[in-house]
């Protein structure tokens, strides 16, 4: 297990990498910055400023989901086209009526750079955005510049199953596994392997990060890249907790904790912690507490639940965590507890919790009874493999 003496302390973002470096296309080519209001450099200054200020000519913006500003909720609450008075470019919506650039939007650049805080979880949309664009590039000139950011979680532990084929959605679109254990730069890579795509991709790495390092021991500020990410706690949990938005429980949404609460008026607090205690679940304490929505499920209505208390992080187990919790609502409260319907994130189809989980055969093994842990077993050989395809496409070497 790591320690605070043997992680790095100060990682130099890819932005200021860029800057610093300078390249002659910086200055000469024409400009689409695909970003949010959290990308930031270390002095919190964003990356369309210190772009502009290096020599930039910037054309254009692209936002992803949640809009530029980071201020639009949940999913399918989609964010339109804009103007961005400072710069005096127009703000291309990539989570509208649109998922991907068109060719027209393309037409007005020369190099589209991507500045985005992911936070490591299959189901986060901005690596289908990222990968969307890379598609879109293909068979044009267009040069597509990676700015890389730390994996928040650490891009040495990788859980869950692999997307199934079949289970491809806006939430999940490429054969990874729900943790994935990559930064936005390599997933980047992934994707272009996975879609055999002939580009020109450069990913500007960063300096200073290692693979075994989580968020706080990067030195960096945390700029919450969605509005239900206040924390890199939140991103600690969330491969786990975000199957909630499958069901009709609250995630915590319409709290101050999102992903780290969650619970329904129907929850029996004592059978429901008896079961989270048998489970012996690693590196958490789960903490009876009530909590009352201001928006989103159960809004205005007193919810039993808990809060989950991350006490190692080295040993959490985000995506089981998840998966026993779901298993303890199916045996306790199988009345009471629904899947929800579709759509969700542009599926109208499949159930959200399958295209979530990425399998529907996860959801049918946890309606069946098996045990988590024997679920988890499944999909073993599935993970082992794309260890070994992820160690080709890293960027950052383990340390040794």
């Amino acid at each position: 297990m790591p320690t605070e003496e043997n992680c790095m302390s100060g990682v130099i973002p890819g932005c200021e990498v860029l800057i610093e470096r300078n390249p002659d296309w910086l200055r000469r080519a024409r400009l689409g910055i695909l970003a949010n209001q959290a990308s930031v450099d270390r002095g919190y200054v964003s990356v369309c400023d210190a772009i502009g200020k290096a020599g930039g000519r910037i054309r254009c913006l692209f936002s992803p989901q949640h809009g530029f500003h980071a201020d639009r909720q949940a999913n399918m609450i989609e964010s339109s086209d804009g103007w961005d008075t400072d710069l005096s470019v127009p703000v291309f919506s990539l989570y509208s009526d649109v998922r991907r650039p068109s060719r027209e939007m393309l037409d007005q650049i020369d190099v589209l750079v991507v500045d985005l805080q992911d936070v490591g979880t299959r189901v986060y949309t901005y690596g289908t955005t990222v990968g969307l664009c890379l598609e879109a590039a293909e068979g044009s000139d267009l040069k597509v510049v990676i700015l890389d950011r730390p994996n928040p979680i650490n891009g040495v532990h990788t859980e869950g199953n692999v997307l199934a084929r079949g289970y491809e959605s806006f939430v999940g679109r490429y054969r990874i596994p729900m943790r994935h254990g990559l930064t936005l730069g390599e997933l980047a890579r992934l994707a272009a392997l996975e879609k055999r795509l002939d580009i020109d991709l450069e990913i500007v790495a960063m300096d200073g990060w290692r693979r075994e390092a989580f968020y706080p021991e990067t030195g960096l500020p945390w700029v919450f890249p969605s509005p239900n990410m206040p924390t890199w706690e939140t991103a600690l949990v969330y491969p786990g907790m975000v199957l909630l938005e499958g069901t009709n429980v609250s995630e915590g949404r319409g709290t101050t904790l999102p992903f780290q609460l969650f619970g329904a008026p129907f929850l029996d607090q004592r059978a429901f912690g008896a079961l989270l205690d048998a489970a012996a679940l690693p590196g958490a304490v789960f903490r009876p507490v009530h909590f009352e929505p201001v928006f989103d499920k159960w809004k205005g209505e007193l919810c039993s639940g808990f809060q989950i208390h991350v006490t190692d992080r080295w040993i959490f187990r985000p995506y089981l965590t998840g998966l026993t919790v779901l298993r303890a609502f199916l045996a306790l409260h199988p009345a009471e507890f629904t899947w929800l319907p579709p759509p969700y994130e542009y599926e109208f189809e499949k159930l959200p919790i399958d295209i979530l989980l990425g399998d529907g055969r996860i959801r049918e093994a946890l309606e069946a009874g098996v045990d988590v842990r024997e679920i988890e077993w499944s999909w073993k050989e599935g993970l082992e493999d794309f260890e070994s395809l992820r160690k080709e496409l890293w960027i950052y070497p383990e340390r040794s």
